[in-house]
C-alpha cells in the first residue's frame, strides 16, 4: 500500500513541478488580424455566428426585460381594486 502512495505522489509531483510545458499555438496574431481588418462588419459580429447568436439573445433578454419593467410600473401604478 505504501508503494501505491509514494507513486501517487511522485505523479502528482511530476505534473505540477515538471519544467516541461505543452508547446500550444499563439493563435492572438490570428485573432488580432481578423478583428482589426475593415470588412464592413461590426466588431461585435466578427467572431461568427456564436457571436451573432449571443448578440441575438442579449438583445432579446434586453427586449423582454424593458418590456417587463415597463408592465410592473403600469401595474403598480394602477393597483387593482378589491
Amino acid at each position: 500500500m505504501n508503494r501505491h502512495i509514494f507513486t501517487l505522489q511522485q505523479v502528482a509531483r511530476r505534473t505540477i513541478c515538471s519544467s516541461a510545458r505543452r508547446q500550444a499555438d499563439n493563435k492572438i496574431p490570428l485573432k488580432q488580424k481578423m478583428f482589426q481588418e475593415d470588412n464592413g462588419m461590426p466588431v461585435h459580429l466578427k467572431g461568427g455566428s456564436s457571436d451573432a447568436l449571443l448578440y441575438r439573445a442579449t438583445m432579446a433578454m434586453t427586449v423582454i426585460g424593458a418590456g417587463y419593467v415597463v408592465y410592473e410600473l403600469v401595474k403598480a401604478a394602477f393597483p387593482q381594486k378589491k
